[in-house]
């Protein structure tokens, strides 16, 4: 009877649960499921389990989250944000590139007006691979919206993963519901239409949770911090140099906190091998920045001395979109404040998670305001982020925690209400006013697919530009105002020559070519040629173009300014191949990859036989 009381008691307890119904302060022990906020021990074996029903409902409330941020895109078109013909382009190009059958693109055929530019080492794959996948089985109009719909529910659910750890599960889905509607993300959504920065937020939960596991439980966590980790260097680049500076400050408050080294040399380790995981971009996107302008991507305004919240500037358009994204700045800050005090009687109940969002919180404010100059000039990569206000992404995660832990903290039952409704509400109206304020445009899809199904080619990028590449110079260019003198506006021919007496590339004359195969990363084609005559091919030169002559690897020339692939051929008929190789660096990084892969596989898979027969052994 004793049992059959006690079991009974847990059962109401758990609809309890459900139904929200017991205040929060319930907490007898073995008569249910512990009502209070977790700590950071983890519950009992005999604990009854949180409801399952938590995880639909939240799903179901992210998604219509996800789905009213979207929903102005059915009735005004796409927000033609700052990156959206960039995303666009790079989508339909290794879409392309895919029926060509190259699974993995690294030449992005078609920027540069058909010239190409080494984009898709450089840039990582898992956005444009995401787009070009949702592009070949959606319409390019709906693309984007569809792209940002999926990240806002991925974004949720991996604030949910982190929250539940520590708040009841109602809370736990409000914190899901505040990250993935939270300011910033609406800024990248509306103004700034960075889909690869979006998708890379969303994993940033996943990794403070795995690293905050990782400090407490050790060495058997790692594997999943070093796969969060490698997913958003996968995704977005500067994202990743934030990742990696915001887990060294949780691995460093951790090991001060605990008196200890392990966090800091248990999640090194792991980050570690995040890094190697994503060995296949990440290295030859190092080696090969020698080879292109890569200075171009922290210069001008993309300098972050030029970004810091509420800098002057002289282009009024720049000057009036850092007073936005400032104005959203401070009121992220005043809303993750004003909540981490109201929670903060209850911070003892998980000391853990919050004295690491409280630090990452202070060291978001201070990196974007000028006083952290200092620290932007001289650790290492930190310059890369361009933009101090982009590490409102990792405050976004500080934000959402705090406002609902402060629901969970409220000590009146109307109180959790009224803070979810203000919440809400601040989001909503922000929403709203960047909703009216944006810049809508239904023919960005369509303007960049004819741009390349015509044969022009798209605008390139100017830390992409391989080395003595001036791409104003280049023609195909129908923008007036952005091309050379005498530079013209009609697409190359996909050969030409260099006239030797003007050093001009100019139409082919008395020669007969026969284009064989002309692909992204390979053109082969016959010339006949009364003299020696140096071909100018629609190409820019690139140390991974490989070019053989009747089988004979010849080495490739740049024409002035534009470095235009040049390749000399003697007089007669020749076949001639020009391939993008492998380089030794793809090839590292690739190995490298496979290496920590299989490497955190069969640390996982011991981890879990030592874990089984401890079990057994306790049975």
């Amino acid at each position: 009877m004793i049992a059959s009381g006690r079991n009974l008691r847990r059962k109401l307890s758990h609809f309890a649960v459900i139904l929200d119904i017991l205040p929060h302060d319930v907490n007898k022990a073995g008569d249910g499921p512990i009502l209070t906020e977790p700590t950071t021990v983890p519950a009992p074996e005999q604990a009854v389990p949180k409801p399952k029903w938590s995880w639909a409902a939240t799903l179901f409330a992210v998604t219509l989250a996800a789905t009213l941020v979207v929903l102005p895109m059915f009735f005004l078109g796409n927000a033609s944000g700052h990156d959206i013909e960039f995303h666009l382009a790079s989508w339909m190009d290794a879409a392309g590139q895919w029926h060509q059958g190259i699974a993995y693109p690294r030449w992005a055929e078609w920027a540069n007006w058909g010239f190409g530019e080494p984009r898709f080492i450089f840039y990582p794959p898992g956005s444009w691979m995401a787009g070009a996948a949702l592009g070949s089985v959606l319409p390019w109009r709906i693309v984007p919206g569809a792209f940002i719909w999926l990240a806002l529910i991925a974004a949720g659910m991996a604030m949910w993963r982190l929250a539940r750890e520590w708040l009841p599960a109602p809370q736990a889905a409000a914190a899901a519901i505040f990250f993935a509607a939270n300011p910033y993300n609406l800024v990248i959504v509306y103004y700034r239409s960075d889909y690869a920065e979006l998708a890379a937020l969303a994993l940033l939960p996943l990794a403070i949770w795995a690293a905050l596991r990782t400090a407490r439980e050790g060495w058997r966590r790692a594997p999943a911090l070093a796969i969060a980790f490698a997913g958003i260097w996968f995704l977005n680049a500067p994202e990743g140099v934030i990742a990696a500076y915001a887990l060294a400050l949780l691995f460093v408050v951790e090991s001060v906190s605990r008196r200890g080294l392990r966090p800091l040399v248990a999640g090194g380790a792991a980050t570690a091998a995040g890094l190697g995981v994503a060995g296949f971009y990440i290295v030859p996107a190092a080696w090969e920045q020698r080879w292109v302008q890569i200075v171009q991507a922290v210069s001008g305004s993309l300098d972050p001395r030029q970004s810091f919240l509420f800098t002057h500037s002289d282009d009024p358009d720049f000057q009036l979109f850092n007073l936005k994204v400032s104005l959203v700045a401070v009121s992220m800050l005043l809303g993750a404040g004003i909540a981490a005090v109201l929670a903060a009687r209850r911070r003892r109940e998980f000391p853990e998670i919050w004295r690491v969002l409280a630090a990452l919180g202070a060291a978001c404010a201070l990196l974007m305001f000028p006083v952290s100059l200092p620290l932007w000039r001289h650790l290492p990569k930190l310059g890369f982020v361009q933009f101090p206000w982009r590490w409102l992404g990792p405050l976004g995660v500080v934000f959402a925690f705090f406002a609902a832990a402060a629901m969970s903290g409220a000590r009146k039952k109307w109180a959790p209400w009224l803070i979810l409704a203000i919440v809400l509400g601040a989001i909503g109206a922000t929403g709203r006013a960047m909703v009216r304020d944006a810049w809508w445009d239904s023919q960005d899809a369509p303007f960049v697919a004819q741009e390349i199904h015509s044969g022009r080619g798209y605008e390139g990028v100017d830390e992409y530009m391989p080395l003595g590449c001036d791409r104003t110079e280049l023609p195909g260019n129908p923008n007036d105002d952005e091309r050379g003198e005498g530079v013209s506006s009609a697409p190359a021919q996909r050969i030409e020559e260099l006239d030797a007496a003007s050093g001009n590339v100019v139409p082919a004359h008395g020669i007969k070519l026969q284009i064989e195969h002309w692909s992204a990363e390979r053109k082969a084609f016959a010339v006949d040629a009364p003299a020696p005559v140096t071909l100018a091919l629609r190409l820019l030169n690139y140390p991974a173009w490989q070019m053989r002559v009747d089988g004979m690897e010849v080495p490739g020339e740049s024409a002035d300014q534009t470095a235009q692939l040049l390749v000399p051929v003697p007089a007669g008929h020749h076949s001639v191949e020009v391939r993008f190789r492998r380089t030794w660096d793809r090839t590292a990084g690739a190995a490298l990859s496979l290496i920590c892969v299989g490497g955190l596989l069969v640390f996982a898979a011991a981890e879990r036989q030592r874990e089984s027969r401890a079990k057994a052994r306790g049975a």
